[in-house]
């Protein structure tokens, strides 16, 4: 995992994160990676696998479907790559 440090942070700032992660029940620590998280990663970003869920029902695919795909996929292993 990374590690980030924050330099020249002000006295009342840092009095306020540890308020509020006492608040949170957290070390000051992670409450700032939750706060951080919420910042970068808002709730309504696009999920993968849920937009292609969604299209899957807006099209109609059945499970059906899903066995005819897996019968026709070809399952030859994967050659892996030469390097030579």
């Amino acid at each position: 995992m990374a590690m980030l440090t924050v330099r020249n942070l002000p006295d009342d700032v840092h009095r306020a994160l540890r308020v509020r992660a006492a608040k949170h029940g957290r070390s000051t620590e992670a409450e700032v990676r939750e706060i951080l998280a919420i910042a970068v990663k808002p709730e309504n970003r696009v999920r993968l696998g849920d937009a292609l869920a969604a299209l899957g029902r807006k099209i109609g695919l059945t499970n059906e479907d899903f066995v005819a795909f897996d019968q026709v996929r070809d399952k030859t292993p994967a050659e892996p790559p030469r390097f030579e």
